[in-house]
């Protein structure tokens, strides 16, 4: 079986050029005919096709520099769209989105339990099918589907190996034969730093650590301008980076990481351990619904509960014990606080920075700037969309 292509059919240069504008906002024929090491006059009726296509508008004349103003060209935001799913181990997240990444549709979010969960694949495909109905947006105007997911995951095989086996086939054909809808998945960390590198805090950063706090702790490393993402593609497990060796058990079945003492999910177990125990505090108990808890922990400390900033502190102590050993090996220039977390970013700065003082060598922990998100808890959904368009000239043949 084979999908059509995302792109406009048979023109690579028309592709790259709405890559491009996707990215860049605006750009004149000049700069494109520079970028693509393409004649001004290749441009010029490439973007006129794309004018008469309705991918490209006219965005007016670049300010004045001296001399003659250049015509600026930029995307066409309703040309097609995006379907961007953000999923962790619990829940995942749905959302349409425009070319310049703003919602067209309201996002829906479920809840979708990852682990030890067999119908979690062909619940995802009937919430995709169901949300593309709702939508009442044809699928030919769909540019692709863009999944960031939790797990060890092949992106260029569109594997998840830790999580929705699709019966040994790539989850990606497997998700674009039942949608018929082109799907790229990835890494919920490496989105979350693709989109802070492309639109975020990090933009255009070309060394940068993007750190993933959610329920539970990834990383996502922008190495020369690129996503690092090692040998077989799994580069970036800061969460299972051994803080102890007598810790608590974590689900990889080691003791002491990270994740197992600092993530989200311990820090709102803590919570109901705290609320069982007479721990003063404006937090109910949620019964074990670990994500309630965890949006519950995050207005309370903002809104200056003790026992939620205590518990956030000492999270956030352990995760810049962690942040010390990734500065003392990749000596980034700034680290980014992104995801679910970043909510609370700045509280968890001062137990960080403390960390940072007693495990880092000063010279290091000097040159490298602690950076808190602006995209937030969006950032795995525009990270989702950025995938897409990074695929945007592939040719899919299941």
């Amino acid at each position: 079986m084979e999908i059509k292509t995302t792109g406009v059919k048979g023109s690579w240069l028309k592709n790259m050029i709405i890559k491009r504008l996707y990215f860049d906002k605006a750009m004149s024929c000049a700069e494109l005919s520079e970028l693509f090491d393409k004649s001004i006059p290749s441009i010029a009726k490439a973007i006129n096709e794309l004018i008469k296509e309705g991918f490209v508008v006219e965005q007016g004349y670049a300010p004045s520099s001296g001399g003659r103003r250049p015509l600026m060209y930029a995307i066409n935001a309703n040309a097609m769209y995006i379907l961007a799913v953000a999923m962790d181990q619990l829940q995942a997240r749905i959302q349409m989105i425009d070319l310049q990444n703003n919602p067209v549709a309201d996002m829906v979010s479920v809840e979708l339990k990852l682990h030890n969960n067999d119908d979690a694949l062909p619940a995802l495909i009937k919430y995709l099918n169901d949300y593309i109905a709702n939508s009442g947006i044809p699928k030919n105007r769909i540019a692709g589907i863009g999944i960031g997911m939790p797990g060890f995951i092949n992106a260029t095989e569109g594997i998840n190996y830790t999580y929705m086996d699709a019966d040994g086939q790539s989850l990606s054909q497997y998700i674009t034969t039942a949608t018929d809808i082109n799907t790229y998945i990835d890494n919920d960390s490496s989105l979350i730093a693709l989109a802070e590198q492309k639109f975020g805090i990090a933009r255009s950063q070309q060394e940068v650590m993007v750190i993933n706090l959610g329920w539970g702790i990834g990383l996502g490393m922008i190495i020369d301008g690129k996503l690092f993402r090692g040998y077989n593609g799994f580069a970036g497990e800061l969460s299972h980076i051994p803080l102890s060796d007598d810790g608590a058990l974590c689900t990889c079945g080691k003791r002491g990481c990270l994740e197992a003492e600092a993530s989200m999910l311990v820090v709102a177990q803590k919570a109901e351990e705290g609320i069982k125990n007479g721990r003063i505090t404006s937090l109910r108990p949620h019964n074990g619904q670990s994500k309630a808890m965890g949006d519950s922990l995050i207005d309370a400390a903002n809104q200056g509960d003790q026992f939620a900033l205590e518990l956030f502190s000492d999270a956030g102590y352990k995760i810049g014990k962690a942040l010390a050993i990734l500065i003392h090996i990749m000596n980034p220039a700034n680290i980014v606080l992104s995801g679910r977390g970043a909510r609370v970013g700045k509280i968890l700065l001062a137990p960080i920075q403390q960390a940072l003082h007693k495990y880092c060598i000063p010279r290091l922990a000097s040159g490298t700037e602690l950076l808190i998100s602006s995209l937030g808890f969006d950032a795995e959904l525009i990270g989702a969309a950025v995938l897409v368009m990074e695929n945007f000239d592939r040719e899919t043949k299941i």
